[in-house]
């Protein structure tokens, strides 16, 4: 009787119900208080009326034009039609706090009004020309981004592009030219780009197709302080035995010997994992001992969002031979951009190469624009000072719930682990995306990534505000208690 009872609809919604009612018992039994969701933090933006197409005629046309290949979050997804610094709205005006930062491109802000001017000015001048006539915007932008470098490093020619993967992909081609070599050294977990070359890189098995990716690239061990296999160690004796890993790779691993080393300051997609302090200065010792060249793919790390630096290689006490950017540099322009010292820079010169609208003026006045806006606004320090208190929220809803494994990150860069058992780690893989969920049906938008699917990515507009975090951290805690 009870069999056949549960195999119906019906009976599995009355034991869900019974299971609440219990729930709600023992709570009330206890003296436990529910927890009161806050409104989310007063705005004087209003959006426009929306006047387009309904969300289902977008599916529609989505589902007939574009290709299938195409990513949605969420499992009935959301349309996004306006935003305004941290928030974004629906077609129906509902609005959401933005804390992936529309991932990651957005740093000053959704449709920041000085940014949004900059370009509008330029489109009104001159939409287009390409590199092989003078522009001054180009000139100007790439002058205003060397001074953001160390002023001992000699970072100061750049070569604009469009994206991330062209960036890395162009990267490499750079440390292929200059050294004479050809391998190249990525980390376990990373990602840099869904290009064919970039994939190459990329470790994360569900971004990659079942293709060949191109021949020498070579995967060391991920510094995982979290799951790695030294990650019972001090951070200091796990540093010295991840960056052996990468010394007996590269002195027997690479035939061709290695051209590169490139690794994400923090990985990102990864699931925002930290090296331990002392790793990199050892990797790239290592690497330049033989040959190679250093890469530091700032895509998500750069721009101020790591709170302490404007770089991420910066916390770690490095500096690279090229670095790559994308994503904030053109708060969600599509624009991106290696720089590297000119003895580098002018391999390229070998050979014709050359990049339609790479340095466009358009993208290259919303760049110095986007620059101007972290500075005038004090980005930087609203990272540091508003991570902190996102990171210690964090921490204390991390005491309060065994499922949250790990908390971790810089600034505005922050991931958080969930897991079924703090011993055996194993991943809360759909736990995490119950919460994912959840947390977007009370209006916040969050990330989630790393190799199981188990890691929220925190990585908002670096405008955000403490009100914002708070309410963050009351939707956060109001959904693991339903869990």
């Amino acid at each position: 009787m009870q069999s056949r009872l549960m195999k119906s609809g019906g009976a599995r919604s009355i034991i869900q119900k019974q299971r609440a009612l219990m729930q709600q018992q023992v709570r009330t039994m206890r003296g436990a208080v529910e927890p009161v969701l806050p409104e989310m933090p007063a705005t004087s933006f209003t959006p426009a009326p929306y006047t387009g197409p309904t969300k289902e005629e977008v599916e529609t046309k989505r589902s007939q034009f574009l290709s299938p290949a195409l990513l949605t979050y969420y499992k009935k997804p959301i349309m996004l039609v306006q935003g305004n610094m941290q928030y974004l709205y629906d077609e129906n005006g509902k609005r959401y706090l933005d804390v992936f930062g529309g991932i990651v491109t957005v740093s000053a802000g959704h449709c920041h009004p000085k940014i949004i001017k900059a370009g509008q000015d330029q489109m009104a001048k001159l939409m287009h020309t390409t590199t092989i006539y003078y522009h001054p915007e180009i000139a100007l932008f790439a002058e205003e981004l060397a001074a953001k470098f160390p002023k001992d490093s000699n970072l100061k020619v750049t070569y604009f592009v469009n994206s991330g993967s062209e960036a890395n992909d162009l990267a490499m081609l750079m440390a292929r030219l200059y050294t004479g070599n050809s391998e190249i050294v990525a980390l376990r977990n990373a990602y840099h780009g869904m290009s064919q070359g970039t994939m190459g890189l990329t470790a994360l098995h569900t971004w990659k197709y079942p293709v060949s990716h191109g021949q020498g690239i070579h995967h060391a061990l991920n510094p995982d302080m979290y799951r790695g296999p030294f990650s019972d160690f001090a951070p200091e004796s796990a540093a010295e035995k991840y960056a052996w890993d990468v010394k007996n790779l590269i002195e027997h691993g690479t035939p061709g010997k290695v051209a590169a080393f490139i690794c994400e300051p923090i990985q990102g997609v990864g699931g925002t994992n930290v090296p331990p302090p002392g790793y990199l200065k050892q990797v790239y010792q290592t690497v330049r001992q033989h040959g190679g060249l250093c890469i530091a793919d700032e895509v998500q790390t750069g721009f101020g969002r790591c709170g302490t630096h404007y770089w991420g290689f910066e916390t770690h006490g490095v500096t690279p031979d090229i670095v790559t950017m994308a994503k904030g540099i053109g708060n969600g322009a599509p624009l991106a951009a290696v720089t590297t010292t000119p003895e580098i820079a002018r391999t390229l010169k070998e050979r014709i190469h050359f990049n339609t609208y790479g340095g466009n003026p358009v993208s290259s006045a919303i760049g110095r624009a986007t620059l101007k806006v972290i500075d005038e606004d004090k980005l930087q320090q609203n990272s540091l000072i508003v991570g902190k208190q996102f990171k210690d929220g964090l921490e204390k809803l991390k005491e309060k719930y065994d499922i949250i494994g790990d908390v971790r990150g810089m600034g505005l860069m922050l991931g958080v682990e969930l897991v079924k058992d703090r011993k055996t780690k194993e991943p809360a893989t759909q736990e995490t995306a119950f919460l994912f969920e959840r947390m977007k049906d009370y209006g916040v938008l969050v990330g989630k990534g790393g190799l199981y699917g188990n890691v929220l990515r925190v990585k908002p507009p670096m405008c955000i505000t403490p009100e914002d975090v708070e309410y963050v951290l009351a939707v956060m805690d109001l959904v693991l208690d339903e869990m």
